[in-house]
């Protein structure tokens, strides 16, 4: 994988991933349900989500758990095909819950993106760990 299409297209699709990053962080729900497709789908370490308002409702569940996220991802590759994209992104995280001890997450994001008018939206995002590392 790489990057390829046009400049334009990778441009908006970094700055897609910029606000699901922002969105974490800032436990902004608005911004990060906006990152979205309707019928999107979230696969979390095996774990199948289906549609925008299920994704939606699962993440703020997991998020008023939390104390504090710091988050942030870089895209890998993004290769865009007319008006869908797959892409992979690196995530590094670091969470303290409201009732246990600060870890730091390693992982990655394999992705695919939709254009739905001038926008871009997350289609799919599988997630999987690569390190966690506690204190």
């Amino acid at each position: 994988m790489g990057f390829s299409g046009p400049l334009e297209d990778r441009l908006a699709i970094r700055e897609l991933i910029d606000r699901y990053n922002d969105g974490v962080t800032c436990l902004d729900v608005d911004e990060w349900r906006s990152t979205w497709a309707e019928d999107a789908e979230w696969e979390l370490m095996g774990h199948r989500i289906a549609g925008r308002d299920a994704i939606v409702a699962v993440w703020q569940q997991t998020m008023s758990q939390m104390e504090f996220v710091g988050f942030q991802t870089a895209p890998g590759s993004v290769e865009i095909t007319g008006r869908t994209a797959t892409g992979r992104a690196l995530a590094t995280e670091v969470l303290k819950p409201k009732d246990g001890e600060r870890r730091h997450v390693f992982g990655r994001y394999d992705d695919t993106y939709v254009k739905v008018g001038d926008e871009w939206f997350f289609q799919t995002r599988r997630y999987q760990v690569l390190a966690e590392y506690g204190g």
